[in-house]
C-alpha cells in the first residue's frame, strides 16, 4: 500500500534546490532535487540512494534516515512515517482487532452536548453518540467517513471545508498504510476510493501524510445550517488504532445554538435518531447493509 521508495521520490520532488544552496537556471528540468543531490547532501553514495528509491536497498541505518529526513525537510509526522516504512520488512504492523469495550460505549453516552465517535485507523465509525448520528445523518456503526467524503456525492455539501477534509483523510490513510501495511481491509478501502474518486487518486499520488489531533471542523447541516466546531482526537490507551473524536462548540456561539437545535430535532418523534448503539468489531468492516452508498 505504501513504500519507502515512493515516499522518498515524492519528498525529493518538493524540495526547492535554492533552499539547500543549489543554484538553478532555466535549463533545469527536474522538479525538486536530483537523486545525486539528495545523496550528496545526505552523505551517502549515489548508488546506495538510487537503490533506496528503486526498493533494492533494505534496512537503512538510523544515521541515514536522520540525514534523509534533514535534507528532505520532513516534519515530525513525515519523519515518523519514514522510519516506519524503512522498518516494514523487519516488523509488520498487525491491524488492530477485537470489539469496542462496553466501558467505552458508556463514555459516549456521557457526552450529551457534543457529537462524539469512536473511530478506527480505517476511519470506520465503530460507535457514536446520539448527536454524532444526527450530525452525519447515518447509522453508527455502519459509516466510513472516507467513503462518506469521497464517494457519496449527496453528502459532499455537508463538509463546509470539503477540500481540506479530503486532504486530511488521505494523509490519515497514508499514515495508516505505513503502520498496518498488511491490513487487507485497509488495502481494499484504498482501492475502492481510488477507483471511485479522481480527487482521491491525485491526492494519494502526492504521498502526503497527516496526523490531525485537533482543529476546526465545519459542517453545513441541511436542517440547522453552518456548524463551526472544534475537533479533538483522543488516543485511547491499550486500544491501538482507535480514537475518541469529540466535536465541541464554543460557548455562546451560533454553533452551540445549532447543536442545541439539532438535539431538539432529534428528540422529536418525527425525527428519530439514526444512531445504532450496538457494539462494532473494530477489526471488521461494518455490514454492507449498514454502509451508506
Amino acid at each position: 500500500m505504501d513504500d519507502l521508495a515512493g515516499f522518498l521520490r515524492t519528498r525529493r520532488a518538493r524540495v526547492d534546490p535554492a533552499v539547500v544552496g543549489i543554484p538553478t537556471d532555466s535549463r533545469r528540468r527536474v522538479e525538486g532535487l536530483r537523486r545525486e543531490e539528495v545523496a550528496h547532501l545526505s552523505g551517502v553514495s549515489v548508488d546506495y540512494y538510487v537503490r533506496l528509491e528503486q526498493g533494492r536497498a533494505t534496512q537503512p541505518s538510523e544515521q541515514v534516515l536522520d540525514a534523509l529526513a534533514r535534507v528532505l525537510d520532513l516534519d515530525e509526522t513525515e519523519r515518523g512515517h519514514l522510519y516506519r516504512l524503512a522498518r516494514q520488512r523487519r516488523r509488520r504492523g498487525k491491524a488492530p482487532g477485537g470489539r469496542v469495550r462496553p466501558e467505552l460505549l458508556r463514555v459516549l453516552e456521557l457526552v450529551t452536548d457534543a457529537p462524539a465517535m469512536l473511530m478506527n485507523h480505517r476511519l470506520d465509525v465503530l460507535a457514536g453518540n446520539r448527536l454524532a448520528g444526527l450530525l452525519l445523518g447515518g447509522p453508527m456503526p455502519g459509516l466510513n467517513t472516507a467513503r462518506h467524503i469521497f464517494l457519496e456525492e449527496a453528502e459532499r455539501g455537508l463538509y463546509a471545508d470539503w477540500e481540506s477534509c479530503t486532504r486530511d483523510v488521505v494523509g490519515h490513510l497514508r499514515l495508516a498504510a505505513g503502520r498496518y501495511p498488511e491490513d487487507p481491509r485497509l488495502a481494499s478501502l484504498i482501492g475502492e476510493l481510488a477507483m471511485g474518486s479522481e480527487r482521491f487518486r491525485r491526492l494519494w499520488a502526492r504521498a502526503d501524510v497527516r496526523a490531525r489531533t485537533h482543529g476546526r471542523k465545519a459542517y453545513r447541516h441541511p436542517l440547522v445550517g453552518l456548524l463551526e466546531l472544534h475537533q479533538e482526537n483522543f488516543a485511547l490507551p491499550n486500544e491501538p488504532g482507535i480514537e475518541l473524536l469529540v466535536l465541541s462548540a464554543a460557548p455562546g456561539s451560533p454553533a452551540e445554538d445549532g447543536l442545541r437545535l439539532l438535539a431538539g430535532l432529534g428528540a422529536d418523534p418525527g425525527h428519530p435518531s439514526p444512531v445504532d448503539k450496538e457494539p462494532a468489531a473494530s477489526g471488521d468492516r461494518p455490514p454492507d447493509t449498514q454502509v451508506r452508498r
